[in-house]
């Protein structure tokens, strides 16, 4: 149910005859939804748009004609509706979730059955359903050396002077990048857990290497936490911190349980910092459903960690970075659009 606790009104746009039916089924047992519509292409769900005013849309990403993002842009200025995406693996996903949608599943393949595919949808429709629709931003994202003015320094900090954890979940891959392309190439090593499908986390890693000033990649297990580099941590294992004699930190990605539902886990990586790190060390929580990363963000305060929570009005999702503002976890909100400048000035203050 959504907030006024009424079925949620879902429209299902898919060329695809069979991936119709997949979804509107399985969408349909859920007793908390009711799918109103379908459209076969970008012009039909326009039109259906019109007629039906639905709670949430799911859409394709490539349609023959207008494609999925093309639609975003330009029916979300006028119905700002939640949209969650359903994509193949596919690059371009991450271009429209830049265009406006919430949040996006992929399409079962080998790897996925259609059961895991139909849970995960029926999650996602459910928290877009309460999701904050961000207005797409019509104009292409500047490459950093179109930057409108240079990223500050922080030339002469050590590598292992501050580490650095941030963790996402619905509407995080946007917020993130608003994060991350604000911050200087030297920035000290960080680790990021985005919540993320198997295959998507090396393609998203690769978008913000492309977008920002430090390398970013997608991490392997024993990476070394170091100063200009940031690791996204790879779909489907656990990321923790770990500290060598030397005093050098590395990420540890293994198979394991789910933590606080989620593999990879904030709460994983949170509380790995909070238990082994022993220089300055920052965590970052942003937009996202439920609580992962609370916990361990507020074990991490603690231990001495300066903490940031994403504020109410730029998430998507004030969830995660609610829960743990109200455990007393985050010594300071800001929104996605800040959270660099509030990061920098404590990092200046630890040179």
């Amino acid at each position: 149910m959504n907030v006024w606790g009424k079925k949620i009104r879902v429209l299902v746009v898919d060329d695809s005859i069979v991936a119709r039916k997949t979804i509107i089924d399985g969408l349909s047992a859920c007793p908390q939804i009711e799918v109103v519509g379908y459209a076969v292409n970008a012009q039909d769900a326009e039109r259906k748009v019109a007629q039906l005013n639905p709670d949430v849309m799911t859409c394709d990403v490539q349609m023959p004609g207008m494609t999925g993002i093309e639609l975003l842009q330009k029916l979300l200025p006028v119905h700002p509706l939640p949209v969650v995406l359903v994509s193949s693996l596919n690059l371009k996903v991450f271009d429209a979730l830049h265009a406006g949608a919430v949040d996006f599943v992929r399409k079962p393949d080998d790897t996925q059955g259609r059961d895991t595919f139909i849970l995960s949808l029926v999650q996602k429709v459910i928290v877009a359903s309460n999701a904050k629709v961000r207005r797409p931003r019509l104009a292409r994202e500047p490459e950093p050396a179109q930057a409108a003015a240079p990223a500050p320094t922080l030339l002469g900090a050590t590598p292992q002077q501050v580490v650095i954890g941030l963790g996402a979940s619905t509407g995080g891959t946007e917020a993130t990048l608003e994060v991350m392309k604000r911050l200087p190439a030297d920035i000290p090593g960080m680790v990021i857990v985005q919540h993320m499908p198997p295959g998507f986390t090396k393609m998203y890693a690769d978008r913000l290497n492309r977008l920002c000033r430090m390398e970013v990649r997608e991490a392997m297990n024993g990476d070394r936490i170091r100063k200009g580099l940031a690791l996204v941590a790879p779909a489907d294992l656990q990321c923790r911190m770990s500290r060598l004699a030397t005093g050098e930190y590395y990420l540890s990605c293994t198979p394991g349980e789910r933590v606080s539902g989620h593999r990879p886990s904030v709460d994983a990586l949170f509380h790995s910092m909070a238990e082994n790190v022993r220089c300055k060390m920052v965590g970052v929580i942003m937009t996202g459903m439920g609580a992962d990363g609370a916990e361990g963000l507020l074990a991490m305060r603690r231990k001495g960690a300066f903490t940031i929570g994403q504020d109410k009005e730029s998430s998507v999702v004030y969830g995660m970075p609610g829960v743990a503002f109200e455990k007393g976890a985050v010594c300071e909100q800001a929104s996605c659009e800040n959270i660099a400048g509030v990061l920098m000035r404590r990092l200046q203050m630890y040179k």
